[in-house]
C-alpha cells in the first residue's frame, strides 16, 4: 500500500470505529433488553405453574437425517446444522462451533503464505493491504444474523457478535476512477473437490458503493470475540446486514473496482433464484439487492399439563426485513384464519426474535403451522410461498 493510501485508511478507520463502537452499544441494549423481557414471564403467565411433559416432532425432521450441531462432509460438500428447536431466550448468541456453515475451508488454502488484499480494476493505482493491518484496526460490529440463501426449512441460520471494519473505510484509500460504480468482493474458493451440483470455482459478489454503506457492510475478523475460524472465513471474510449469506463472501482477497457493463458473476447467477431476481440478470447492474425479507418461523412446540389440561405452546423465530412489526400472525391449517401471535417483542431486525403462542388444537390429526406479518406494504416473499411452514401431528388434546 502507498503512504497515501495508508494514512487515508487509518484515518478513517478511527472516525469510523468510534462510530461503529456507539451504535454497537446503542444496538446491544435493545438486544439486552428483549431478551431480559422473555426471560421474567409476565405475572399470571399460566406456564409458570405448568408442567412440561414433551415437545412434538416436525414431519420434516424425519426427512433430513444429517445430525444436528456436528460439521459433515468437506470443501463444498460441508454443513453444519445448528439445532434452532433448543433455542431459548438466553442462547440467541449462536457458538462459534455450533454456527451454521455452507461450504467448509477449502483445502487449497495455503496459510503458511502472508495474506493480503488485492484493491485493483478501476483505480489509479493498484494496492495491497495486509490483513494484519486490518485486524489491527477491528471494532465491535454488534450482532448480526446471517441466513444461508438456500436455509429454507434447514435451518442454515444463525446470529452472532461480530468484530471487523467497515468495507468503507477499506476503500476509502483506493483512489477509484471516476467511471468505478461498482465493487466486486471475492474470496478464496480453490477446492480440490467440487459439489456435483455447483462446480464452477469463484464465490463473488458485486456491489455498488451506496449498497455497502447503506447496508453497514463491514470486513469481519473476529466472531464472538475470537478470530474467525476456518470454515467460516479465517482470516477475513465480508458481513452484509441484512443480506443472503451467498453474499457474504469467506476467504477474502481481492476488491475490484468495475463499472456498469461488469458480467455478474458464476456466483451471482447460481444464486439469481434464491434471492430473488427476476431471471438470471446477465449483467450485475441488473441484480436486485439480495436482501431478507421479514420472515418467521416455529422452532418447536412444547406439550404442557397446566391445571390438569393440556396446553401446547408453539415457539418461533422471527427475523430479517428492515423495519420490525407487531403485525406478525399464525394459523394452524389452511381454513383458519390467521390470528395474531400472542408474545413477542420485535425491536430489532439485525438478528433474530424470539416469540411464543399458547395452542388449543380443537381435536387430534395433522396441523400444518405457517406464519405471516399482516402488512400488506412489507414484503415477504418467502412466507407467501410456505417456504418456513412446518407440520405436526397431534395425539393428545386438552
Amino acid at each position: 500500500m502507498n503512504q497515501g493510501s495508508r494514512r487515508l485508511f487509518l484515518a478513517d478507520s478511527v472516525k469510523l470505529g468510534a462510530v461503529s463502537l456507539i451504535g454497537w452499544s446503542a444496538s446491544q441494549l435493545l438486544i439486552d433488553d428483549a431478551l431480559a423481557a422473555l426471560i421474567d414471564p409476565p405475572p399470571g403467565d399460566p406456564f409458570a405453574r405448568g408442567e412440561r411433559i414433551g415437545t412434538l416432532r416436525f414431519g420434516d425432521q424425519k426427512r433430513n437425517p444429517r445430525p444436528r450441531e456436528k460439521a459433515y462432509g468437506r470443501g463444498l460438500n460441508g454443513r453444519l446444522r445448528p439445532d434452532l428447536s433448543a433455542l431459548t431466550p438466553d442462547s440467541l448468541i449462536t457458538p462459534n462451533d455450533r454456527f451454521f456453515i455452507r461450504t467448509r475451508c477449502p483445502d487449497r488454502i495455503d496459510y503458511t503464505k502472508p495474506w493480503n488484499i488485492r484493491i485493483h480494476g478501476l483505480v489509479r493505482e493498484p494496492i495491497d493491504i495486509p490483513v494484519q493491518e486490518i485486524t489491527a484496526r477491528a471494532q465491535p460490529m454488534g450482532v448480526h444474523l446471517l441466513e444461508c440463501a438456500g436455509s429454507g426449512l434447514g435451518g442454515l441460520i444463525s446470529a452472532a457478535r461480530w468484530s471487523g471494519v467497515p468495507v468503507s473505510t477499506v476503500l476509502s484509500g483506493a483512489n477509484g476512477l471516476a467511471q468505478a460504480t461498482r465493487i466486486r468482493i471475492s474470496g478464496f474458493d480453490d477446492h480440490s473437490k467440487f459439489d456435483s451440483g455447483y462446480d464452477e470455482r469463484g464465490a463473488d459478489w458485486i456491489f455498488t458503493l451506496d449498497q455497502l454503506k447503506e447496508t453497514g457492510a463491514f470486513l469481519a475478523t473476529q466472531m464472538n470475540g475470537v478470530a474467525l475460524p476456518r470454515d467460516h472465513g479465517y482470516p477475513i471474510r465480508l458481513v452484509v446486514p441484512g443480506w443472503y449469506g451467498c453474499t457474504c463472501i469467506k476467504w477474502l482477497d481481492e476488491i475490484e473496482f468495475v463499472d456498469d457493463t461488469a458480467r455478474a458473476t458464476r456466483h451471482m447467477r447460481h444464486f439469481a433464484g434464491r434471492t430473488h431476481q427476476p431471471g438470471a440478470p446477465r449483467l450485475a447492474k441488473d441484480f436486485q439487492p439480495a436482501e431478507i425479507d421479514i420472515a418467521a418461523m416455529p422452532v418447536r412446540v412444547e406439550k404442557w399439563r397446566i391445571d390438569g389440561k393440556i396446553v401446547y405452546r408453539v415457539v418461533g423465530i422471527l427475523w430479517g426485513g428492515k423495519q420490525t412489526t407487531d403485525a406478525l400472525v399464525i394459523r394452524f391449517n389452511a381454513n383458519e384464519i390467521y390470528v395474531p401471535v400472542e408474545s413477542y417483542k420485535h425491536e430489532t431486525t439485525t438478528t433474530w426474535t424470539l416469540w411464543t403462542h399458547t395452542w388449543h388444537p380443537p381435536k387430534p390429526g395433522k396441523y400444518v403451522i405457517r406464519l405471516q406479518v399482516d402488512e400488506p406494504a412489507t414484503r415477504t416473499r418467502r412466507l407467501d410461498r410456505g417456504a418456513y411452514q412446518r407440520a405436526v401431528r397431534v395425539e393428545e388434546v386438552g
